[in-house]
Formats: C-alpha cells, structure tokens, sequence
C-alpha cells in the first residue's frame, strides 16, 4: 500500500517552501532585496554575459617576452660577471635560448667556468645549463622547464594587476582567474567598452627614465655596431625616429606614488603629472645633476615617449610627462602606471563581448519560450492523465523551483543556454511521470488492487527511471569541461534539472498521489483517449527490421559522404576569426553597404547576412591566419569602421589557440561521453544491450553530423551540446525498452526474441511517444520564441529528438537479434498462451 508517514510529507513540503523562500530573491529588484535578510539577500542565480552584456577575454602570456627577458638578464649577468673578474672576452650574444661567449685567452676558461656556474643554481630553479665548447667557447641554455615555470610565475603575477586595472578603469562586476598555465579569464559584466578594455589589459605599461647615448644617432647606430650597453628604440611619432637608448633604468615606474593624467584645458594638449618615491626622487637627482646639458629618455613598452633636456637637477621628485595621447588615451595611461606593470605582454587570445541590450532580448526571449513550454507541457499532460496529470504539473513546477533554488545556492551562473536547459527540462521532466503511470496503468490491468498497483508502479518504475536518466547525466557532466561558460552554464541546468526530477517524482509526487488514493479511493486511473489509443498495440516492429535496416545504413552512409566531401560549416569557436552582430543606430541595416565597406578593409572571406529584425545584420570573418594579434586587428578594423553607423550587439572573436583547443576539447568530449554511457550500460545489462546502444548512438551520430552538412547549419559549440544531449536521450529511450527486454527475458524464457522485442516495445510504446511529445513540445517552444543564438541548436534538438526515439525502436532492438542476445528455440515453437498473453497486452 503507497503511504506516507506524516513526518515525511511534512518533510517534503518544509523542503518544497524553502526552495520556494531561496528561489524567490530572484524574482525581486535589487531595492526590494536590500531589505532580505543578508543570508537571504546574497543567495541568487548570477546572471550571465549573455544575458546581461558585457565582456569575456582571454589573455595569454607571451611566452616569447618571457624568453626575451630571461635571454638580457643572463647576457647581462655573463657580461657583469666577466667584466668584474677582468676576463676578456668577445662574442657575447644571446639568440633563441642560448646565450654565447668567447674567452679570449683560453687559459682562463676554466676561470670563466668556475664563475659562471653559480648562475646556473642562482635561486634554484634557474633552468640554465653551462656547457663549455673547444678554444674558449662558452654557452649557456636556457631549459623549456625554466620558460615553462617563469610563464607560470608571471601568470600568477599578472592576476592582481590586471584586477587593479579593471577597478580603475571604473568597472567593479568582474572576475579575473587564472585558465591553464599561461592564460588568464577576465569577465567583466555590464555596459562595456571592449576596445579600451582590452588596450589597458593588453600592454605591459613599463614606464622607465634613461638616458639618451649620445656617441651616435639613432640612425647610424641601425647602420653600423653600437655599444652593449645601450639598445635602439623608436618614438611613438608617426613615422617612427630610432634612438639609441643606454639600457640602465634610474627610476621606473614603481617609483611613483600619485599619476594624475593632465589636460590643458586651451591647447587640450594631455601630460602625465606625477610625483616620486623617496628612492626615486634621490636617484632621479643623481643622475640629472651628473647629466645636465643631455637627453633624458622617457621609455614606455620599448618606445620612446619623449626626450627633454636636462637643463637643471631635478631634485623635488614631481614632474611632468607630455603624451601625445587623446583625453581617454592619457587617463588610460594613468590607470595602468597606477595599477602597475605586468611583467610581460598579455595577448587576447579570444573574446565574447555582449551588449546589455542584447542581454535583455535573450531573456525575455528565453522568459517566453520557458512558459510556453509549460503551458504546452502541462495542457498535454492533463489531457492525458486528467488528475494525476495536474499532481505531475504540481511536481514540475516545483522541480523547476527546485533547479532555480539549488543554482541560487550555489551561485551558479545562469546563460542563454542555461535557460534552454531549463526548458529542455520542462519537457524531460514528465518522463518519469509518464513511466510512473504507464507503470500504474499495466500493474492495473494486472490484477490487484489499484492502491497496490500504484505502489507497484512507483516502486518498479524506480529503476528504469534512474538507468534512463544516468546517461542524459553523464553527458551533462562532460559537456561541464568543454570550456566554454554558455555551454557550462547548459549542462549545470540540464544537471541540475535531471537530479531535481527524479526526486520530485519519487518524493513530491508520491506523497500527492498517496494524498489522492487516501481522500478519493479511486478504483482505477482516470480514462483518457489518448492514452487509451496505446492499450491494445500490437505493432510488429520487427517484421520489417531488415528493410529499416538497409534504409538506415544506406542514409548513413550518404551522411558519411557529404560528410567527408562537403564538410561541416565550422562556426569561428573551431576555426578562429570574428562574429559581430550589429545594429543600425537609425532605419534598417544596409546588407550591400556593409559588405562593400568591409570589403575596403581587405580582411579575406567576409560574408554579411541579415538576422532578426530588420536593423540587424551578422558579420562573420574568416579566420586571418596571421596569429592571434591578426583576429583582434580585424575585429578593431571593423568596430572602427562602422561604429558611426551601428551599434554592436554580440562580437565574438577566436584565436587559433583557443579554436585548436576547443576542437580538440569538443573531440574528446564526445569520446568520453559515449564511453562513459556505453561503460555503464555494459555494466547494467548484458554485453549485447551494449553493443546495440554503441549501434544506435553511431547511428544518431553520423546522421546527426548529416543533418549539419545537409542544412549548412554552423557547428560550434552549442551543436556539440545539441549532438551529446541527443545521445543521452536516445539512450535514455533505448534504456527504457531494454530495462523492458531484461524484465521479459526473465519472464518469458522460451519466446523467440523477435516477438519478445516486439512485446517490449508495444509495452512501452505509450511512454515512447509521449515523453517524445512533450519535449517535442518544449523544443518547438525554444525553436519558435527562443531567439535567433539559440534557433539553430533547437531546430538540432528537435530533429534529434525525433532520430533518437526512432533508433531505440529500429536500431537498437534489431541489434539483439543480430547477436543473438537469446538463441531461437530447436524446434522453432512458441508458448501460443504466452504468445497470446503478451498480444492481448495483459503480460507486463
């Protein structure tokens, strides 16, 4: 008998209302949660880029920096230490890794090695390696490890810097992580300027005083030898003029204390006012009292800022730096010598920027889609099952309260795709519903009492729902590590969503349920057409096994083929290059216009099409093949060209760094998937269920992959989450049948296996077609009000949905038969009772 103690009911709703209390923040303003409670004031569901605006960048350390540095320091230290010991030498040159020298006497080599071997230890971990050639010839090498580990250090160097930069450039929503060995994260939500954010996060910013070496000119020190100890630099003019700079530094920028960027309010002409340490200010007055009548060299980033005069000592450590800089150029600069210098270049390997506008769009969009699913969903639903309908509408509305209060509490971010999870989810969620009252429904005709015939079918549908569901889990799981944040943001909702269904359904619904039976005793499950319309089925799917066997290989391998000749058309996240969406500031976007004025800017294979309303056009750029600076110059081309006219609404841009790990992430993403799902269901049934799960994935795969190439739908990240989500429902569908086949198998243990499968799949056939209903309903939802970013992944979705039901019927079944999973009997006969038993649909 289904019941429950009064503590556990009362459990249950206690859990239902708190979840109900931390999901309900999220529905207030921000005045409206300042006077929660703090505990409950901070517990919310973060919005993310995508739906609030703002800027994902990706900055990479330059490891070629790193190299130059570390090459001058060890030159520097060999011509230090040599010189302080009076050996001669010649040839002292560092080149890639290696730093070279010659002793000039070669009696004193040993001298030189014995001097020399102390920096190859110097801080343990130098990474140099000594090695001493014929007739004075020394080298010094420096180890990838070393490179590896000064990358890793600058790296984790650069973090609080770059956090400095970020607050004074006035933004204070930002997180700044570190990703892998040599990159940084930085996500700054909100109204963003990305152009000016990238500059500030890009340069090193070290600002350093020389002095001009003024034996030569810039110009013939390029034609001829200059001395070592100085090195040609150029001005920031236009063109450029060579100097030859002495390489000592007397102050530089940690020297000062207070940077004020400085405008003159007539001439507009912009200067960096500062002021100086205690230290710099004493060395400063050093080296312009002992210098005064030459040049002082002003360096920033290895460039010339300017070249004044000593006319006098300066000893008050205040001055001034002109800047041939704009007004935001100046305080630019003033926020980076403020924030520090980073110790080497930070490239930007990869950006997502998005408008708040854009944001706001995607999620009354993503609003929308969500409630007519549900509306959808639970309009079916009711239809079906009348009451019990509405208790399973009851449980789904509290499980998507469950989700959103669960991802409160963990502070999760909710994306784009996140939402469509969560409507994904509207429509998985009746499955174990669905599977509990078809189980109800055949313990009903049974025999017992329908109080025991829903025990019964709560407790058996225990099983099969947790094996269905497993494998929609694994694949949530993976698509956690593909990298990117919209793709996380999916899986942490269809994760979350799928944990929170099965223990509404085994808890919330049951308690109602038992709530009904105890207050309405009803002797049996409320009659609905529909349902009915699967009572008596008797499809022999098997007899024509052999003909959908050869239609299905044939496609497939049509698919192979357009696959291998024609190929995907690869989004930007796989090959690199640019995609912006703009918005014209007035009337409709000019298609033609556009094409010809980013055709003037030479950037290669630009395409231009119209998306959404009429002033919207998309913008997508081939990838430069020039590195990653060459992406970003393309995007800044265009942003430059066309910001008088347009807004921009999304720009994505994708290094080939970034495009080469994301493919090779996607790649083993899908291989982990399917070995994980195909592992555990090896491990739950026997090894031919396996190999007609790894048959009927296969399948949905390439014909999948066919689709992409058939429609010319862009494949990039967000199909690889449409092609594993597929994958798991299939195998949850094909789940289904088995855990039916392994419960007939025992039962039935003479009965051919074609009819047993057929059997199998009658008994399930209601489940199959109406939890392939209602998320057929809630893609259509997503496809048709869940905007244009999304629209392809629905339509995938959508037909995938529809592939996957059918391979669990006409792939994965016939496999069995194939291997053989039961031997057909010597004599080739049947049980005609138990024959007739499984054809009335009485046997469950």
């Amino acid at each position: 008998m289904l019941h429950f103690s009064r503590w556990k009911t009362l459990l249950i709703w206690l859990v239902a209302f708190a979840a109900v209390v931390v999901a309900a923040p999220n529905l207030l303003s921000e005045a409206q949660r300042s006077s929660l409670p703090g505990w409950l004031r901070n517990d919310r569901v973060t919005l993310g880029l995508d739906l609030q605006g703002g800027s994902h960048i990706v900055l990479k350390v330059e490891r070629s920096d790193i190299v130059k540095d570390r090459l001058e320091e060890a030159v520097a230290n060999v011509r230090n230490a040599l010189r302080g010991a009076g050996i001669r030498y010649t040839g002292l040159t560092g080149n890639g890794q290696t730093v070279t020298v010659r002793i000039t006497d070669p009696a004193e080599t040993q001298k030189a090695v014995d001097l020399l071997e102390p920096l190859t230890t110097a801080g343990g971990q130098s990474g140099l390696a000594l090695q001493q050639g014929g007739e004075g010839q020394l080298s010094l090498q420096i180890s990838d490890a070393g490179i590896a580990a000064d990358v890793v250090s600058t790296r984790n160097r650069s973090l609080d810097v770059v956090g400095r930069r970020i607050t004074g450039f006035g933004y204070k929503d930002f997180q700044v992580r570190p990703e892998g060995a040599d990159r940084i994260a930085v996500q700054v939500l909100g109204s963003v300027d990305a152009e000016r954010l990238k500059n500030i996060l890009n340069q090193p910013a070290k600002l350093s005083f020389r002095l001009l070496d003024e034996s030569m000119s810039g110009q013939e020190a390029l034609n001829g030898r200059w001395p070592a100890t100085s090195e040609v630099l150029y001005s920031l003019d236009d063109p450029p003029v060579p100097y030859l700079v002495d390489r000592t530094a007397f102050v530089t920028g940690a020297n000062m204390i207070d940077i004020e960027p400085a405008i003159a309010p007539q001439t507009q002409d912009t200067s960096i006012v500062y002021r100086l340490d205690a230290e710099g200010t004493q060395r400063l007055a050093e080296a312009t009292s002992r210098n005064i009548g030459k040049h002082l060299a002003i360096v920033f980033d290895d460039q010339v800022m300017s070249s004044p005069v000593i006319d006098a000592a300066i000893t008050g450590g205040e001055g001034r730096i002109s800047a041939n800089f704009s007004e935001d150029g100046v305080r630019d600069l003033a926020v980076m010598l403020r924030a520090g210098a980073l110790p080497a270049t930070l490239t930007s390997v990869e950006e997502r920027s998005i408008s708040p506008s854009f944001g706001a769009d995607s999620i009354v969009s993503g609003l929308v889609a969500g409630l007519v699913a549900v509306v959808l969903v639970a309009a079916l639903m009711i239809a079906l099952y009348r009451i019990l309908g509405v208790i399973a509408v009851v449980s789904l509305f509290f499980n998507l309260i469950l989700i959103v209060a669960g991802l409160s509490l963990a502070g999760a971010t909710l994306t784009l795709p996140g939402i469509a999870g969560i409507v994904l989810i509207v429509g998985m969620a009746v499955d174990s519903n669905v599977l509990i009252y078809e189980r109800i429904r055949e313990e009903e005709r049974a025999g017992p009492s329908f109080a025991r015939a829903v025990d019964r079918g709560f407790s058996r549908a225990f099983a099969t729902i947790v094996d269905a569901n497993v494998t929609i889990f694994i694949a949530a799981i993976i698509l956690l590590f593909l990298g990117s944040e919209s793709i996380r943001g999916f899986a942490v909702t269809l994760a979350a969503g799928i944990l929170t269904t099965v223990i509404t359904a085994f808890t919330l619904t049951r308690s109602i349920v038992a709530v009904w039976l105890k207050a309405r005793h009803p002797r049996h499950l409320p009659k609905s057409v529909v349902a009915h319309l699967f009572e008596h089925t008797n499809v022999r799917f098997m007899g024509i096994r052999r003909f959908v066997f050869t239609a299905s290989a044939a496609i497939s391998l049509i698919a192979m083929a357009a696959f291998a000749t024609v190929g995907l058309q690869l989004g930007i996240d796989f090959t690199g290059g640019s995609l912006i969406e703009v918005t014209a500031k007035q009337g409709n976007a000019d298609i033609d216009d556009l094409r010809s004025r980013l055709d003037e800017l030479n950037l290669g294979e630009v395409s231009v099409e119209p998306t959404g309303r009429p002033s919207n056009a998309r913008i997508r750029i081939a990838s430069q093949g020039g590195g990653e600076n060459a992406e970003q110059s393309a995007a800044t081309l265009v942003r430059g060209e066309l910001a008088a006219d347009y807004d921009f609404r999304r720009v994505e841009v994708v290094g080939p760094a970034i495009s080469g790990e994301l493919t090779m992430m996607a790649t083993l993403g899908i291989v982990a998937a399917l070995a994980a799902i195909l592992i555990y269901i090896w491990i739950r049934f026997e090894w031919q269920f396996a190999v007609g799960a790894i048959v009927a994935t296969l399948h949905d795969v390439i014909i999948m992959l066919g689709l992409f190439v058939l429609t010319g739908i862009e494949f990039n990240l967000t199909s690889i989450a449409a092609v594993l989500t597929i994958v798991g429902y299939s195998l949850n569908d094909t789940v289904v049948v088995y855990d039916r086949m392994r419960e007939n198998l025992k039962r039935y243990r003479k009965m051919p296996l074609p009819i047993l499968i057929d059997a199998s799949i009658n008994q399930t056939l209601s489940r199959t077609v109406l939890t392939a209903a209602t998320t057929l309903l809630a893609l259509l939802a997503l496809y048709l009000f869940g905007g244009d970013v999304i629209r392809s992944f629905s339509f995938a979705m959508l037909f995938g949905v529809a592939l996957g039901t059918f391979s669990s019927i006409y792939i994965a079944a016939p496999v069995l038969i194939v291997f053989r999973l039961r031997p057909e009997a010597s004599n080739g006969e049947e049980s005609n009772k138990t024959d007739a038993g499984v054809r009335s649909g009485t046997v469950v």
